[in-house]
């Protein structure tokens, strides 16, 4: 039986941001851009009861909380903290599969045995990212990555809840079909409209009926309502690429805008490699601009690297040949065709070692520092110059007219 915890961080952007300054704490907070274009990049538990949540645009959620405080987001800042949530999971696990800068799972099966029952390596988990980040956690624990994921969700705020796996066909059943993983809003009315109001609706239909009704799309919503989700958690070691994304809160135009985003995507997937042992040849770059629509570009590398400045210099290019003059809302970047971090090659029979590269005593040094002090403590010029990178420059919050 498998042991997996869900850890989600409540409110994340927001509780940075009241972390980091005290005369935010208990107000009510939007961490979001432009109120005529902008979206909600986070919000405060205190602002939620009034119907704000992320997603939502900034002129909606302005109408319904007028007296709302709005702080621009600082990404730099939420990347920090989200290494120091990631350093303390792998004290328990190298069985880790981030999901964004704010969850992931954590497989413990083999955990126990040092560290206690799964509830109580949940407990100690949230306890020390509490005591070492001043943030509030949730974790949902169960044994399956479905269940774990929805048990976090039901915790929230700074909770967290098991659920056994006798318990499980018995916790899912009373909830809404739309927790279902992968049920959007056009699924979720075709369900209703069958009749199928709750999880516990699909599981006492037959499997054949939800086929024959639902196509294979049934018998996975079958299995999930009866528990069964077989897949494994994935670390980054065994993952098919590593990547990282920045939604922007307002619309960024031109290369020189763009690039320090780049750039800091690029040095994150290139620590994440690096932590994780592998290497990859495929750089992706991934552009959303403000009309929704979405291009990837991709290049092979000669070789396997983990460099995050190499990754930078690539995406760059193919930021340059990709790039449009129109307003940008999302960029990503990640590494794809992973492999183990040393490169196999032929060895001469008489050649000398090969002296580690530059960039790899460099990468490990920095890495050193990073993990004592944090990825800001050494960082390029480009994203410590922006504005929203640097952690150090808060903006006053901005009371709406």
């Amino acid at each position: 039986m498998r042991a997996i915890i869900h850890v989600d961080m409540d409110a994340f952007y927001a509780s940075v941001e009241q972390r980091d300054r005290p005369e935010l704490r208990g107000k009510p907070i939007i961490v979001g851009g432009d109120a005529r274009r902008g979206v909600v990049v986070a919000a405060s538990y205190e602002v939620r009861k009034y119907g704000v949540r992320s997603a939502l645009p900034m002129a909606r959620a302005m109408k319904m909380a007028p007296h709302a405080i709005v702080v621009k987001p600082r990404f730099h800042a939420y990347s920090e903290a989200s290494e120091q949530v990631f350093s303390i999971f792998e004290r328990y696990t190298p069985l880790i599969e981030p999901l964004s800068l704010d969850e992931a799972f954590l497989d413990v099966t083999a955990s126990v045995g040092l560290f206690g029952s799964p509830a109580d390596i949940a407990r100690r988990i949230r306890k020390e990212i509490a005591a070492e980040t001043g943030l509030p956690s949730s974790a949902g624990i169960a044994a399956v990555k479905f269940v774990a994921k929805i048990a976090s969700d039901v915790a929230k705020p700074n909770g967290q809840r098991e659920v056994r796996a006798e318990e499980t066909v018995a916790f899912l059943a009373a909830l809404p079909v739309g927790r279902l993983w992968g049920v959007g809003p056009k699924t979720e009315e075709g369900l209703k409209r069958a009749g199928l109001e709750t999880i516990g609706d699909v599981a006492r239909r037959d499997v054949a009926w939800m086929e024959a009704r639902f196509g294979s799309a049934g018998r996975h919503l079958w299995d999930l309502a009866q528990g069964i989700d077989p897949r494994e958690v994935v670390p980054d070691r065994e993952a098919k690429s590593v990547g990282a994304e920045d939604t922007f809160d307002e619309d960024m135009t031109g290369l020189d805008a763009l690039s320090p985003y780049i750039h800091s995507q690029a040095l994150r997937v290139g620590r994440r490699m690096r932590r994780a042992g592998v290497k990859g040849r495929v750089v992706q770059l991934k552009v959303k601009f403000a009309d929704f629509t979405l291009i990837t570009r991709r290049t092979t590398l000669p070789s396997p690297t983990d460099d995050g400045q190499t990754l930078y210099r690539v995406a760059r290019e193919l930021l340059e040949k990709a790039h449009e003059d129109k307003p940008v809302r999302l960029t990503g970047v990640s590494m794809q065709e992973l492999g183990g971090g040393a490169e196999p090659r032929q060895l001469g029979l008489f050649s000398e070692p090969e002296a580690p590269k530059r960039s790899d005593k460099l990468n490990a040094a920095l890495d050193r520092i990073a993990e004592r002090f944090g990825s800001k403590a050494v960082t390029t010029a480009d994203v410590a110059g922006s504005a929203e990178a640097d952690p150090e420059r808060p903006k006053k919050p901005k009371r709406p007219n």
